[in-house]
């Protein structure tokens, strides 16, 4: 049986399509043009994108931003390579001396503070930080320290990593100490049942950063049941087009993952975590990753009109 939510996702793609080739502008690059302040808060849902998705371009945390107001989107997962990049130029410039990453100071945590208020004043949240390795059995407690110290420093209400049981029951305890949530991520290992299992028992700001179209991929099964019975402990999600049976990633609307049935469903619900677009179809040559992200944007808006 065809999927209907497929259908309407393809035909919202197409029609976004269209409209991109009848304008040379997307319409968040328009209001990026005019100076408006991004708001991509669709009926409710925020829609966000993970800064990994430009990572064709030059990734500096104000090259970023500027992607960022260029796409439209009020709402960011940050990677953290970038933030700690900036903080240590910041405190370069401010007579500082080196800051090595890792090394926790008040001083240190100026450089990250600067880097929200050059966000927030642009009207962009930091809502979570990715630190892919935190709680890691080679990782000091100092550093695991410093990486809660810089989430706070920006604002973040998390910091997301992929999924490990040994992680989870290390950084439980302290999660909870610093009110901090970690949202682990998933690619096509996750199952059905894997969050019934203990990796959330170890503390209760252990939470979950979905990534919808990997879970299709990996289980070929609907991710609303999984959504429906953990939404509590979603930190947030991961947007993206994939085929059933570890098939490929492609344009919103041309696989088969119901990114339009979860966004409605969110809508439905007043689900209030963020649903963050992952870039990681192949960018067309004509294309670039700006372009892409704003085009998965205006679907996104299209489905929650």
């Amino acid at each position: 049986m065809k999927n209907p939510d497929l259908a309407i996702s393809r035909r919202m793609f197409l029609g976004g399509a269209a409209a991109v080739a009848a304008s040379p502008l997307l319409p968040g690059l328009t209001a990026a043009a005019s100076g408006a302040r991004p708001n991509s808060k669709f009926n409710g849902v925020q829609i966000g994108v993970i800064t990994y998705s430009y990572r064709s371009l030059p990734g500096s945390a104000e090259d970023l931003l500027k992607y960022i107001l260029q796409c439209g989107i009020s709402s960011v997962e940050l990677m953290g390579g970038p933030a700690e990049q900036f903080a240590k130029a910041w405190m370069e410039k401010q007579g500082g001396g080196k800051s090595a990453p890792g090394k926790q100071s008040s001083a240190s945590m100026d450089g990250f503070k600067a880097l929200r208020k050059m966000y927030n004043d642009a009207g962009v949240n930091i809502h979570i930080v990715k630190f892919g390795n935190i709680g890691d059995a080679g990782m000091s407690d100092e550093q695991i320290e410093y990486y809660f110290a810089v989430a706070k420093a920006l604002g973040a209400k998390g910091i997301t990593r992929e999924l490990s049981e040994p992680a989870a029951e290390r950084l439980g305890p302290l999660a909870d100490k610093h009110e901090i949530m970690i949202g682990f991520h998933n690619h096509t290992q996750l199952k059905p049942t894997t969050y019934d299992g203990e990796i959330l028992s170890h503390g209760k700001y252990l939470g979950i950063n979905l990534d919808i179209g990997h879970y299709l991929a990996g289980t070929n099964e609907h991710p609303l049941p999984l959504i429906e019975k953990h939404c509590a402990r979603i930190l947030s999600l991961h947007l993206k087009d994939r085929k059933r049976d570890n098939g490929p990633n492609v344009p919103f609307g041309q696989g088969d993952t119901p990114v339009t049935e979860v966004l409605q469903y969110m809508k439905k619900n007043r689900l209030t975590f963020p649903a963050d677009i992952e870039l990681e179809y192949p960018v067309p040559k004509d294309s670039d990753a700006v372009r892409e992200v704003a085009r998965c944007v205006q679907f996104c808006k299209e489905a929650l009109a």
